[in-house]
């Protein structure tokens, strides 16, 4: 997604107006009747639609703010790219983001989630003329959309009675279990809805697992699990259109891992920490923090030995070599803004499928 600057004139407030054919008129000559559409009819149903691309791809818009057209607009649409083959429409204005309502975001906002997303986006949107006529009519935009359309991403402790969870499967089949949850137990202090559905345990999709080796991969996972649940709300809500519910798209506000924001105003001293490249345990290579100086600005804004950098500035760092982050938190002389992560929980999210940009 690209963001682009259009100029042009304010337009006059215009009354939504529908063409009608009347038939009585005959083929030969057609005539056309104009009215004025007052009921709302004319305002459609948001479409969601979740685009999938590879590393080296992009998602295959442009997403656009213009004077003369309201709302984050998608524009440039690549002929055979993931947009055009998902069914994107040129005109279309987004909505929601990962489950976000978007419209009121600032421009640039919207166009950095798209970017956080990594490989995967779920966006929903509303075509031009609906989103138009739903703005001309007043209507709350936001009150098209369901409430929450995230999975949820649970990490469960075990405690004496266990995980606080039962599963149970129509005889016969894979891939279908729904969880009874105890209550005040572990699964429910985690999160799990009662009732939810599960999608993933430990990363791994469950769609091929029988009773008996769900039973098993609970078993092996010691005294935690993490969960990909989805409520039978959520469940229908992609089952109806065909949509594949992963862990990029999950809630994770319930898990005890987090990301961390820290704010540095640069001292007589400088910083006090030290940036060094080093290997990933995930694999590739990034920006990790060291030799924190007790008592400067890094050490008391909250900073640990080890902590990997995903973004300076809120901009995030992905595909940047050393030196390219050293000119980042460079570029305010006196005060820089990090997104960091400990060993802990980068690894914690690697392990359920999260890349650095999801993290974002």
């Amino acid at each position: 997604a690209a963001m682009k600057q259009t100029k042009g004139l304010e337009g006059d407030k215009m009354s939504i107006i529908k063409f009608e054919f009347n038939p009585k008129v005959g083929i030969d000559n057609p005539a056309l009747t104009l009215t004025e559409d007052t009921d709302g009819d004319s305002v459609g149903e948001p479409r969601f639609y979740l685009l999938t691309k590879e590393s080296t791809e992009t998602f295959g818009f442009c997403l656009h703010e213009e004077l003369v057209c309201p709302g984050h607009v998608i524009r440039q649409i690549e002929m055979g790219g993931v947009a055009q083959r998902r069914g994107l429409q040129d005109g279309d204005r987004l909505l929601q983001v990962n489950g976000h309502f978007v419209d009121h975001m600032d421009h640039l906002r919207v166009v950095r989630k798209i970017k956080a997303s990594g490989n995967q986006v779920l966006l929903a949107v509303l075509d031009g003329d609906s989103y138009e006529a739903a703005k001309f009519l007043g209507r709350d935009l936001s009150q098209m959309l369901p409430d929450d359309i995230r999975p949820r991403l649970c990490h469960v402790t075990r405690d004496k009675s266990g995980f606080g969870f039962s599963v149970s499967c129509p005889e016969g089949t894979k891939g279908t279990f729904q969880l009874s949850v105890l209550q005040d137990g572990p699964a429910d202090r985690a999160g799990v809805p009662p009732g939810s559905w599960l999608l993933e345990l430990n990363g791994d999709s469950v769609k091929s697992y029988s009773h008996t080796q769900l039973t098993k991969k609970l078993k092996q996972s010691g005294n935690k699990v993490t969960l990909l649940v989805a409520s039978s709300a959520v469940e229908e809500f992609y089952r109806l259109r065909g949509l594949r519910v992963t862990a990029a798209l999950a809630d994770t506000s319930r898990l005890p891992f987090k990301v961390r924001e820290l704010h540095l105003v640069k001292g007589p001293a400088g910083y006090g920490f030290l940036l060094k490249e080093d290997n990933c345990s995930s694999g590739g290579v990034g920006q990790f923090l060291w030799d924190v100086d007790a008592g400067l600005p890094a050490e008391q804004a909250g900073m640990k030995e080890g902590d990997r950098v995903l973004a300076v500035n809120g901009e995030s760092i992905e595909g940047l070599d050393h030196e390219q982050t050293v000119d980042r938190i460079r570029a305010r002389e006196d005060q820089v803004t990090l997104l960091v992560i400990d060993p802990a929980a980068d690894e914690f999210y690697h392990s359920v499928g999260f890349g650095g940009m999801v993290l974002l």
